[in-house]
C-alpha cells in the first residue's frame, strides 16, 4: 500500500480508505464510487419534516395573528419536541417541500434619461447639471468648494476648485463652458440660493436663471429631497472625489488645480465617443452682453412634489395643481412670456405619460435686480 501511495503521490490512509471500499472484491466488481451511501447523520428526520409541513397548516388556519412562517413554527414546535429545530432549518424543510410564500419585489425598469423633459429623452436637447462639493479641507491650506458640472448625453464633464461659493463664481464658469463647448437646451441645479436666488422674497429670479433665460437656455430646478432626478451630476461628484481628491495629496491650491484640470481632460478624452451621438448645441451668441435688469422672457421649470391637498411651492409662493394628485411629482413650467404655469404629471411608473394637470395664470411684476450685478467679458 505504501508503494501504490507514492506510486499515484497520495497518501496511505487513501489508499486504505479505497481497499476498505472494495472489500476484498474483484476490480470489476466493486462498488468505487466517490461519495458516502445513505442518509446524512445530521439530516432533519422524515417524521420532524411531516411535523413542521403539518404545524405549518394548522397555524395558517387557526392561528390568531395569522402568521404561519418559519418564526410562528419555531415558537410553536419547542413545547412539544425535545430538540426543536433551528430557524435555519425550518426555512430549508418549507423551501425543500415548495410551501415557502415568497412576496418578491416587483423591480420595474428604471425610466430613461432625462426622461421629466421630453426633448431630453428624444434626444433633441442636451441637459447640463451643476452642483458644488462643499468644503473640502487641505491639508495645512484653505477649505476648498468645487463647482461640478456634466452634460446627460455627451458626458462632457467639468470640475472647477474655488475659495468660496459665489454667483458671480457661477456665472463665470458657465459662460466659459457654454462659450467653448456650446449652448445647452437645459441647464439643471438643485434649490440652493446661489443658484436660485434668494428664497425670502416671493417671484425672486436670480442671476443664474437671469443668464440662462438671455441665452435660451430653460433653467431647471430639481425637487427638493428627492432621489434620482440629480443621479448624474452627483454620480461625477463621487467619481471627481474618489479619483482626484482622496487618490491624491494636495500641498496648496495650486496643485488641486492642476491635477484635477488633467483629470478632466483625461475623462473627456475617454467619453468622446459619445459627443458623435448627443444633441447638437447651439453657438454661443457673438456679440453678448448680459443685463441682469433686463424684462424676462421664457420659461422656468421646476420640478415638485405636491403637498396633501395637491399644490405645488415655487417661486415662494404656493399654487394648485389638483387634489386628486396629492404627494405625486410634477413638472411645472413657469411660461413668463404667456405669464401662466403649466402643471404636468410625472411618474417613473410610466415617464411617457405626463398630461396636462392644470393651468394657473401667473403675473410676475417686473423687479429690477437688486445688488452688484456680473460684468460679462469675453473669453
Amino acid at each position: 500500500m505504501h508503494a501504490v501511495a507514492r506510486q499515484f503521490h497520495v497518501s496511505s490512509a487513501t489508499v486504505w480508505r479505497w481497499v476498505e471500499r472494495a472489500g476484498g472484491k474483484r476490480l470489476d466488481r466493486a462498488v468505487l464510487v466517490n461519495r458516502k451511501s445513505g442518509r446524512a447523520w445530521n439530516r432533519t428526520s422524515t417524521e420532524l419534516e411531516r411535523h413542521i409541513l403539518q404545524m405549518r397548516q394548522e397555524l395558517r388556519e387557526t392561528s390568531v395573528l395569522g402568521e404561519y412562517g418559519a418564526r410562528a413554527i419555531e415558537a410553536a414546535l419547542p413545547s412539544e419536541n425535545a430538540i426543536a429545530p433551528s430557524l435555519a432549518t425550518i426555512n430549508r424543510v418549507l423551501a425543500r417541500h415548495g410551501v415557502l410564500d415568497v412576496a418578491r419585489r416587483l423591480r420595474r425598469p428604471a425610466p430613461p434619461r432625462g426622461w421629466y423633459l421630453p426633448a431630453v429623452t428624444a434626444g433633441q436637447a442636451e441637459l447640463d447639471s451643476f452642483d458644488w462639493i462643499e468644503d473640502l479641507k487641505i491639508a495645512n491650506g484653505p477649505l476648498v468648494q468645487v463647482l461640478t458640472g456634466v452634460a446627460l448625453w455627451a458626458s462632457q464633464a467639468e470640475a472647477w476648485p474655488e475659495p468660496s461659493r459665489r454667483t458671480e463664481t457661477v456665472l463665470s464658469r458657465l459662460t466659459g463652458r457654454w462659450q467653448q463647448l456650446g449652448l445647452p437646451g437645459y441647464a439643471q441645479f438643485d434649490n440652493e440660493a446661489v443658484f436660485q436666488g434668494a428664497h425670502q422674497v416671493a417671484d425672486t429670479v436670480g442671476q443664474v436663471s437671469r443668464l440662462c433665460l438671455a441665452l435660451g437656455i430653460t433653467p431647471v430646478f430639481a425637487p427638493p429631497r428627492e432621489h434620482g432626478f440629480q443621479n448624474a451630476i452627483e454620480g461625477f461628484n463621487g467619481l471627481w472625489q474618489a479619483k482626484v481628491w482622496q487618490r491624491h495629496h494636495f500641498d496648496d491650491f495650486a496643485q488641486l488645480l492642476a491635477t484635477s484640470a488633467h483629470y478632466i481632460a483625461a475623462h473627456r478624452a475617454r467619453s468622446a465617443t459619445r459627443r458623435e451621438h448627443a444633441p447638437p448645441r447651439r453657438p454661443f451668441p457673438q456679440p453678448f452682453r448680459f443685463h441682469p435688469n433686463a424684462p424676462l422672457s421664457g420659461t422656468l421649470i421646476f420640478l415638485r412634489r405636491t403637498d396633501d391637498a395637491g399644490r405645488a411651492h415655487l417661486l415662494g409662493r404656493v399654487f394648485p395643481v389638483a387634489e386628486r394628485w396629492a404627494h405625486r411629482l410634477v413638472r411645472a413650467e413657469v411660461d413668463l412670456g404667456a405669464q401662466q404655469i403649466r402643471f404636468h404629471a410625472l411618474r417613473r411608473k410610466d415617464p411617457a405619460d405626463q398630461p396636462l394637470l392644470n393651468e394657473v395664470s401667473y403675473h410676475r411684476e417686473h423687479k429690477p435686480f437688486r445688488g452688484k450685478p456680473w460684468v460679462f467679458r469675453e473669453r
